[in-house]
């Protein structure tokens, strides 16, 4: 598929870890094409040129102007996810953004407004809705089998790594939050999509092993809705063996996934259905091995709505928004020490 009978160019802007995975993709894809990586790191970048045939460069904005771009893809640090995503709508390309939506919620609104008046697609890369195993929960639990739900438990953390407080991500002004903002607002995506936006949140924040103070490297959140859901959320840097278990509960039944696959162990999919008579539930659990496809699958959902006019299915500026809600209320909770309305 393509737009006005051509390929659309693509700049990976950023080429750590996540724009590789984000290049790869693109580069498989016969709809896209990549034309430009871009990192300050010369090694990074010439390492991702010569997987994809781009040029390299250390400079953002020629990439972002370049008229053989069309999609910008934006993976670089926190501080810098807004000024480029901004630029690159405003010289009107498509942009999928790494999470989180920026390093605050008045970046994630300033850049939606942003995107409201740009005309372009713009999508927050949310890729563990796109995990097979999550997928389906967030089928299930919209569907109503569950019945009404009653709360929701998320868990995910790994053990950290030697020298991360050297990283940018332990740099209060390049990530703008610990941990909480790093691997959280994926959580809080998945919370926000099974259950929307809460009423109100506490939370309580620590650095408890690894030298990253003022950030936090633990974090443990509680939210309550309107009508009595909660939702209860940690996220860890010293959980030594990696895990990721996300389990919602309803009336009629749960469902949860355990593992994200690698590291995190093989993604699981188990649903219980409560027997209102009393006695064992009836429990089904569906293994998803093979290796990760959610990248694949969320770049095809925003191809779908660039080269396709389709609605995005997750990932929309409102859908950043709201986790960065989220998250704020989060912190603001640990500020004050008390419960805050969202």
């Amino acid at each position: 598929m393509t737009v006005a009978g051509r390929t659309l160019g693509v700049a990976i802007v950023g080429c750590g870890l996540v724009g590789r995975r984000r290049a790869a993709v693109a580069a498989a894809d016969e709809r896209t094409v990549v034309r430009a990586v871009v990192d300050t790191d010369a090694a990074a970048a010439s390492t991702l040129s010569s997987e994809t045939g781009a040029p390299a460069s250390a400079e953002w904005e020629a990439a972002v102007l370049d008229r053989g771009v069309d999609v910008v893809v934006v993976a670089t640090p926190n501080a810098f996810l807004v000024p480029v995503a901004e630029a690159a709508l405003a010289a009107g390309r498509h942009v999928l953004l790494e999470k989180p939506m920026g390093r605050s919620l008045a970046e994630a609104e300033r850049l939606a407004r942003s995107a409201e008046t740009s005309d372009r697609v713009l999508k927050v890369g949310f890729n563990h809705r796109y995990h097979p195993g999550l997928a389906e929960l967030l089928e299930v639990v919209g569907s109503g089998r569950l019945g009404p739900l009653v709360h929701v438990l998320a868990r995910y953390g790994h053990g950290g790594r030697p020298g991360l407080e050297r990283e940018w991500r332990s740099d209060p002004e390049l990530a703008g939050g610990g941990h909480l903002l790093d691997q959280g607002v994926h959580l809080m995506d998945l919370v926000h999509g099974v259950a929307g936006l809460p009423a109100e949140a506490v939370s309580f924040l620590r650095t408890a092993v690894w030298p990253i103070a003022p950030l936090e490297d633990n974090a443990y959140a509680m939210y309550r809705y309107g009508d009595g859901l909660v939702a209860q959320i940690q996220v860890s840097m010293t959980q030594w063996q990696n895990r990721f278990s996300f389990e919602v509960v309803g009336r009629r039944g749960a469902a949860a996934v355990e593992g994200l696959g690698g590291s995190y162990g093989e993604e699981r999919l188990v649903l219980t259905w409560r027997r209102v008579e009393g006695g064992i539930p009836d429990v089904t659990e569906r293994p998803f091995p093979g290796p990760d496809a959610s990248w694949a699958a969320e770049w095809d959902d925003f191809m779908g709505a660039v080269a396709g006019g389709r609605p995005l299915r997750h990932g929309s500026p409102a859908d950043g928004v709201a986790a960065m809600r989220m998250l704020d209320a989060v912190y603001r909770s640990a500020r004050q020490g008390e419960v805050v309305p969202l």
